[in-house]
């Protein structure tokens, strides 16, 4: 994974991770200055060891925050366990046995509660901090927000509106993030499988993906087949020559209209793709904020500060 991407990740992780102390009422660039000059380093740090030991955590951990901000807004919602008496998201249908990268995420928390005591807040996407902790989550949520792998172009459209992302450009640019990681065989089986084949995927790229998928559902496939670790253009180029792993990627392309011009776009300029996907994550990063007094400052990502004692 090369620097640009790292630089992407540790950003998401920005978003997700946030210090204890006293509130403040809005975000800011310079949140952190005094109280954590060090955060970017201590951070980007655990985010390098991170992907160095495994490329796919990058495109997990980016997973992580889409997730985390596609329900009820950025508010690591999506990092509380199950408890006796509390349903979380991490079992949703999109998230179950799934969405990873919580590990990483209670190291870096650590390592920053320890460099870093008595400090409140958490970035955006960018460049501004102040971000709190909810204090609850919705499986229900997550299981009616949470795009499918299977949707159709009109699905897609609805639910990126719902959540305030209600544009092409942020749709197709967001879809991008899929030009690295790797997806499950059960969530393409219709895709792969139908008799006949389905029109829209490549003949060679249907029974590459039939053969691996043979060992079973739970199988894992990088998204890109040709450069599965790098976060480049190389999706939409995918995309033109029918080779997009979900229904939900190929049909931006196989629909036509604006999406497929949109897809074409990126596919010859990486830079204007790499732009559109940085302003996109910045508007992802804004939604719903919790600031000033509203949520908490979690002590533990996993639960909230009233439980913490039971543990």
């Amino acid at each position: 994974m090369d620097q640009r991407t790292t630089n992407l990740v540790l950003v998401m992780i920005l978003s997700v991770i946030v210090l204890s102390g006293t509130g403040q009422a809005e975000l800011s660039s310079t949140f952190y200055d005094s109280s954590c000059p060090n955060l970017s380093t201590i951070v980007s740090s655990q985010v390098a060891s991170s992907v160095a030991a495994e490329a796919r955590m990058g495109a997990s951990l980016m997973r992580l925050h889409f997730h985390d901000c596609w329900v009820n807004g950025c508010d690591g919602s999506v990092l509380l366990d199950d408890t006796a008496t509390f349903t979380g998201e991490k079992a949703s249908i999109s998230n179950n046995n799934s969405l990873r990268g919580f590990d990483v995420i209670d190291v870096i928390k650590a390592d920053l509660e320890a460099q870093c005591p008595d400090t409140l807040g958490g970035p955006t996407w960018e460049v501004l901090f102040g971000r709190r902790d909810s204090l609850t989550a919705s499986r229900d949520a997550a299981n009616t927000f949470l795009p499918a792998p299977s949707s159709n172009v009109s699905t897609l459209r609805a639910n990126f509106a719902a959540v305030g992302m209600g544009t092409d450009e942020d749709l197709v640019a967001l879809s991008g993030a899929h030009t690295f990681g790797k997806g499950r065989c059960g969530l393409v089986s219709a895709r792969i499988g139908g008799n006949p084949p389905d029109a829209t995927i490549d003949p060679d790229y249907n029974a590459t993906l039939n053969s691996i998928c043979s060992a079973g559902a739970a199988t894992l496939v990088d998204l890109d087949q040709d450069t599965p670790t790098d976060f480049d253009n190389a999706y939409y180029s995918n995309l033109l020559i029918l080779r997009g792993y979900f229904t939900s990627d190929q049909v931006l392309q196989s629909t036509g209209g604006s999406t497929a011009d949109l897809v074409s776009s990126y596919a010859s300029d990486q830079l204007t793709f790499f732009t559109a996907f940085a302003n996109s994550m910045i508007k992802m990063g804004n939604l719903s904020p919790l600031e000033g007094t509203d949520g908490e400052i979690r002590v533990n990502c996993r639960v909230v500060n009233s439980n913490v004692a039971t543990m």
